[in-house]
């Protein structure tokens, strides 16, 4: 198989692309360790929580929301209940399955540390975009993350993907 290398314009835009993100997720993560002491993950499981329907979850639900690994989030998750901020259930359908859920002390801690968040949201990406540009980001984020999702892809089989395993039924 022949390598497709870069173009100059796409390894520019590849470069631009690493750097935005990385200096991005860098803001985020100051921003939250500095009013609320803990990391971007952290806020993402408590938000997404948060937004639940009875701010629950199953926790291979909770995975895929958030893209990352059943390990990464379980150990996420024995941190935050340790702190108080969410408890784990058992699942009455799948007796291996659990269920992640928002304390009011976690809610609390959220509503405290939202304000902060969006703000650097704000002030790091959003202020320094047209209203034009947003719309681009939009379309352009989507775009990526549908062909990276879709199952006919190259390495995208739902087994390849430790977020997208299929799961036992849903727990409520």
């Amino acid at each position: 198989m022949t390598t497709r290398w870069l173009t100059p314009e796409e390894q520019r835009a590849w470069r631009a692309y690493m750097a935005a993100s990385l200096l991005l997720e860098d803001a985020i993560d100051r921003q939250l360790q500095q009013d609320a002491g803990m990391p971007h993950l952290y806020y993402s499981i408590l938000s997404v929580l948060s937004e639940s329907p009875e701010r629950r979850l199953r926790m291979t639900d909770l995975a895929e929301r958030l893209k990352i690994t059943r390990s990464r989030l379980t150990y996420a998750v024995t941190r935050l209940e340790k702190d108080g901020m969410l408890r784990r259930e058992a699942c009455r359908y799948d007796k291996r399955g659990s269920i992640a859920v928002l304390t009011d002390e976690g809610f609390a801690v959220l509503e405290r540390a939202a304000p902060g968040h969006v703000e650097t949201v704000r002030s790091s990406l959003f202020d320094r975009l047209s209203e034009e540009q947003v719309g681009q980001l939009e379309e352009i984020s989507a775009a990526i993350a549908r062909g990276l999702q879709e199952e006919d892809g190259p390495r995208a089989a739902a087994d390849d993907v430790p977020w997208r395993r299929r799961s036992s039924p849903t727990c409520s």
